[in-house]
């Protein structure tokens, strides 16, 4: 930033630069900025003493960027472009009707997509936006109406409600839960084919830590698919790569649907859960508030089909 003031006085030569380059006109760059056509083209000048090179070439009537002037104007144009979605963005935060919802992108298509539709129908006025990311964003800094965390429930300076239980189990496409005919016992997993989840943030349970809890000590094979996003996680189970680790609340819709065949009775219910999670710092708008008792109810409702 100091070597772009050390060459550029100020920030407003290069908007007139750009507006001049798009328009190819001082005057018409006058008139769109709102000011005399001498202003700017002593910014146009000031910019060009600055840099020390010539960014226009004047002809009668009319100015073309030069060769150094094109390659100035494809940056700037791509910043300003960039400034705009990002302002546009910020200045929606502030809009009480726009409710946010952070989440996995996993959670935002197995949970939320297939229940869009009763929201839309019971709230039809209410802007609901999916934020997928790998990361679990501060809710405060990043104005995030809701979000929803695995742990224990208590996050400083929110508040939560559980969605559901953290209940795990294998699950694989059904025929090849079906062709693998030596699963008669739990170790029998350790020669199949497992697809692992690897996440760069999350912290998530493994085929290790499943296989501990059932007082099986062998090592998980290292062999496998290894993704680094649960979505994946699951579309890989259904195209038949192999044995995922299947959380509950996001596979049971697809066991019920038959994509997925699941080992129930090797089920692991761990002392976490998933939860739904706001700030305390700060009122819910009323759209929010909507939202969150339309999830909690959701969840709350028994089978695959709520």
């Amino acid at each position: 930033m100091r070597e772009l003031w050390k060459r550029v006085a100020s920030p407003r030569t290069l908007m007139v630069f750009e507006a001049a380059g798009r328009l190819g006109s001082f005057t018409r760059a006058a008139a769109e900025l709102n000011v005399q056509q001498p202003a700017v083209s002593a910014a146009i000048k000031q910019l060009e003493t600055s840099l020390g090179v010539r960014l226009f070439t004047r002809e009668h009537r009319k100015i073309r960027l030069t060769s150094a002037g094109n390659r100035l104007y494809a940056d700037v144009t791509r910043a300003i472009e960039q400034l705009e979605v990002s302002t546009r963005a910020v200045s929606q935060l502030g809009r009480s009707n726009y409710v946010t919802l952070n989440a996995s992108s996993a959670f935002n298509n197995y949970w939320m997509m297939p229940r869009l539709a009763d929201l839309h129908a019971r709230y039809p006025g209410i802007d609901l936006r999916l934020q997928a990311s790998d990361r679990e964003p501060d809710i405060d800094a990043e104005n995030i109406s809701l979000a929803v965390r695995r742990g224990d429930g208590r996050w400083p300076g929110c508040g939560a409600a559980r969605i559901a239980p953290e209940v795990i189990y294998p699950v694989a496409a059904p025929r090849v839960m079906a062709a693998a005919i030596d699963l008669v016992s739990i170790p029998g997993l350790l020669h199949q084919r497992l697809i692992h989840l690897e996440e760069p943030v999350r912290e998530r349970p493994s085929w290790q830590q499943w296989l501990a809890h059932f007082g099986i000590d062998r090592i998980a094979p290292e062999g496998g698919l290894r993704l680094n996003d649960y979505a994946l996680v699951l579309q890989a189970a259904m195209a038949g790569e192999g044995f995922a680790l299947g959380w509950h609340h996001m596979t049971d819709r697809l066991v019920a649907q038959g994509l997925l065949a699941a080992r129930t009775g090797w089920t692991w219910e761990t002392r976490n859960g998933f939860y739904l999670v706001w700030s305390n710092t700060r009122p819910l708008s009323p759209p929010a508030a909507k939202v969150r008792q339309w999830i909690l109810e959701v969840s709350a409702a028994p089978g695959p089909a709520a």
